[in-house]
């Protein structure tokens, strides 16, 4: 930390604004440092510092203080405004979130996670960043694409040849956790994908195929990183992924990408901005796709209601979506059905829903549902977390013995998968586990044991 002579204004300013005490920001930058992987002491005699002397923060911190009082005041604070530099990935770059040129993103965004760059990888969610694609013209961004198309003729051939490859991975995430393969994959979007987008198109159907499935390569690399638990690095590429779809489908695959941020922001518990993206995508897709994708995105927006407490409105949402998966059995686009059975993962968001809600039997029965429809040896790690799921929600029944058979279920296929979303679901087993052992719960101990074998940390 170097102290410069002049207190920073700046930042006095702002954490004014946000009416918070030096104690809350120090707490607040330690835990957006903790989502990232960091490990960070800071104390409100450092607050002080930064603002009375002026002391320069070291490392990451300058982006983690921002993002702390953005998440605050709910707009966007920068790097710059607090008088902390300029951070090269979040600053003024014209190749920042939503940039103009969705291609020249692509390649920076590739670069940085093949040399595994930290100023990426590192990068705190950002919850002002949750709603930028309802103020995204992607008119603009087509019109450019297609002044700059040039090159050889692109054809079903190579766009067959991107899906196969995209599925390919998808299985093996299920198996292994989204850590493997990251880099593999993001080269071939890189390398591959992205030059082809760059091209001349046969047909107009051609160019619609190749940029949708060019935004569901993107969509599983942001999954992949939502997994490792990068979650900066993460809801860029969503954002990225979000701009793909755009040009293929400006009605469903979009919707469908606004989908996916919504989740990620609900499943790391920042619900600002997510009742709106995730009504905004309902708007954009309803009539204008089938109706089992229509049921996905209904309870995604009843999903972002129940986070934030309004139980009517996720409820009426949720009969909609159950409606809406009932009243057609059509084929679901390659994007929708990426995501396993519309009937498991409607009742796996639904369950997610009354979890928030505190309605922990109605959710057991929904994810007892979701666990039916997905075929046993198939979708191994959402079965896994289903059954955590399954297991909480028993928990918060009670029913602590059957809780333990569950968890035991659970991690039996969770061993081996490199995913921090799961050793987030054996930190929660094992604490109630602790718990149960003290209480003489059978088989508590052992499994606790065998827990900490699987995921030391």
């Amino acid at each position: 930390m170097t102290h410069p002579k002049e207190p920073n204004r700046h930042l006095a300013a702002v954490i004014a604004e946000a009416g918070c005490t030096y104690e809350a920001l120090a707490k607040a930058v330690r835990t957006i440092a903790a989502e990232t992987g960091d490990t960070l002491r800071t104390s409100k005699a450092a607050v002080h510092q930064w603002v009375a002397s002026g002391a320069l923060p070291a490392g990451r911190t300058p982006a983690y203080i921002a993002e702390a009082l953005s998440r605050k005041l709910n707009r966007t604070v920068t790097v710059a405004e607090i008088g902390l530099g300029c951070d090269p990935i979040e600053g003024p770059s014209p190749r920042g979130p939503m940039a103009l040129d969705p291609l020249a993103t692509a390649a920076d965004l590739g670069r940085l996670i093949m040399l595994r760059r930290r100023d990426l990888l590192a990068l705190a969610f950002s919850t002002a960043a949750v709603d930028l694609p309802l103020a995204y013209d992607h008119h603009s961004a087509s019109a450019l694409l297609r002044s700059q198309a040039a090159g050889r003729r692109i054809g079903a051939h190579e766009v067959a040849t991107v899906r196969q490859f995209t599925e390919m991975f998808r299985t093996t995430d299920e198996r292994l956790g989204g850590s493997h393969g990251l880099v593999a994959v993001t080269s071939y979007l890189t390398d591959v994908v992205t030059p082809m987008l760059k091209g001349t198109f046969a047909t107009a159907d051609a160019r619609t195929e190749a940029f949708g499935a060019a935004a569901d390569l993107a969509g599983l690399i942001g999954w992949k990183l939502h997994d490792a638990g990068r979650e900066g690095a993460a809801q860029r590429i969503y954002l990225l992924a979000h701009q793909l779809a755009c040009e293929s489908d400006p009605a469903g695959h979009a919707a469908w990408a606004m989908r996916a941020l919504a989740h990620q922001a609900l499943d790391l518990g920042h619900t600002h901005g997510c009742v709106d993206l995730a009504e905004a995508a309902l708007s954009r897709a309803r009539g204008k796709t089938d109706r089992r994708t229509e049921a996905l995105l209904l309870v995604t927006a009843a999903r972002a209601h129940g986070a934030t407490r309004n139980g009517p409105r996720a409820a009426e949402l949720i009969r909609a979506a159950e409606d809406a998966l009932l009243a057609t059995d059509d084929p679901i686009p390659a994007y929708a059905a990426a995501a396993g059975p519309p009937a498991a993962t409607l009742a796996s968001h639904i369950g997610r829903t009354l979890t928030a809600m505190k309605e922990h039997a109605a959710a057991e029965r929904h994810y007892r549902t979701a666990l039916r429809n997905r075929t046993p040896g198939t979708y191994h790690r959402m079965r896994a977390t289903t059954l955590a799921n399954i297991a909480k929600s028993v928990a918060a029944q009670h029913r602590a013995e059957e809780a333990v058979t569950l968890w035991a279920e659970s991690l039996d296929l969770m061993d081996g998968l490199d995913s921090k979303r799961n050793r987030n679901d054996v930190h929660t087993m094992r604490s109630t586990l602790a718990a149960y052992a003290r209480r003489g719960i059978p088989g508590a101990a052992d499994l606790a044991r065998r827990a900490a074998r699987v995921h030391p940390t």
